[in-house]
């Protein structure tokens, strides 16, 4: 369990759920704002921006190591799509600032050192290290040595590599690391998920474990509660309108309230370890099966088979003292309806 913001994150805790804006602002610092409100209205806990710039990403080149050749920014230098989705410096105070006045968390995926820089003069309240930056060793320490809390997430990542980066954030950080399951494909297949793999991260690694989703619906996400995430991150737009680079695989508002409220509703159905019984259960216990009189039959009457039935409702004594009835003497009248109790029963017999 650790804290952002004074909200604990752990299993025992209710889901966090992290809207990450990137591109999705479509180069407006109003949009952007306005999807930070939008991811609070939306009952989300927190939101994630990107802090880079085109050139703290790569170089512009048109060599063919430069190009995408596949996929969903098919045709792009990476240059030129880091260009089009970026979240520009200048921008980052006074949307921290926004964040704070309206009362949502809001921290960032940093990139390079400049990027950290920034955002410790901003007292940024956590670090995000994309799936992408996970082998970036270097950066892992420099956002640990900031002392709040890191998150990895661990899309493409061998074992050996989660390990070396986790190492690192725990050498140099807080000790507060969360690792996230992530399949980083955009987007994501439902049946490529694999969320097995929240188990497997935390027993391995003895940390909280989150899901970065990138799938088109909600229910890999909501799934992982059931498995022990105890973080989701999802892409998030303003608007089924938005037209940028990440919009295809990034939930709105009116899906991000409902992934809210269903991943709530699955960590409240889990309950707690242990054999319980819920107090929404008392007022049934009075239709269980219990045994009731069949006959009515006077005081002395010994009681036969015949006499006694376990039936519906459970006023009666349970159906397992039926062979300790059968064969004792009444010592009162009873009729066909009653309850079989003790009391019925010569204290004698």
């Amino acid at each position: 369990m650790f804290e952002i913001n004074n909200v604990k994150i752990g299993q025992e805790y209710s889901p966090y759920i992290i809207a990450e804006l990137s591109a999705n602002h479509g180069g407006s610092i109003d949009v952007a704002k306005e999807s930070i409100r939008l991811a609070k209205e939306s009952g989300a806990s927190a939101v994630k921006i990107q802090s880079y710039t085109p050139d703290t990403m790569t170089i512009d080149s048109k060599k063919s190591d430069f190009f995408i050749a596949d996929g969903l920014w098919k045709g792009y230098t990476l240059f030129d799509l880091y260009k089009e989705a970026y979240t520009p410096f200048e921008w980052h105070e006074e949307l921290f600032r926004y964040a704070k006045e309206i009362g949502i968390t809001l921290f960032s995926s940093p990139f390079d050192e400049t990027a950290i820089d920034l955002l410790k003069s901003l007292n940024a309240p956590a670090y995000k290290i994309a799936s992408f930056e996970l082998v970036d060793i270097p950066l892992i320490k420099l956002a640990a040595q900031c002392g709040k809390p890191l998150l990895l997430s661990t899309g493409m990542a061998s074992i050996s590599e989660v390990r070396e980066a986790l190492d690192t954030a725990l050498r140099y950080g807080s000790g507060e690391v969360l690792l996230f399951h992530c399949i980083s494909s955009y987007p994501a297949p439902e049946k490529d998920s694999n969320l097995r793999n929240i188990e497997f991260l935390r027993k391995e690694f003895g940390v909280e474990v989150g899901l970065s989703d990138h799938t088109l619906t909600n229910l890999a996400a909501t799934v992982s509660i059931g498995i022990g995430a105890s973080a989701i991150e999802k892409h998030f737009k303003p608007s089924d309108s938005t037209q940028v680079p990440d919009s295809s695989f990034s939930i709105t508002p009116c899906q991000l309230k409902t992934l809210v409220s269903d991943c709530n509703d699955a960590w409240n159905s889990l309950g707690k370890a242990g054999f319980h019984r819920s107090s929404s259960e008392k007022g049934s216990r009075k239709h269980r099966r219990s045994l009731y009189f069949m006959n009515n039959l006077n005081k002395g009457s010994v009681i036969k088979k015949t006499d006694i039935r376990a039936i519906r409702p459970g006023n009666g004594l349970p159906p397992k003292f039926a062979d300790e009835i059968i064969g004792k003497c009444l010592c009162i009248d009873v009729e066909r309806g009653d309850p079989v109790t003790l009391d019925a029963f010569s204290s004698s017999e």
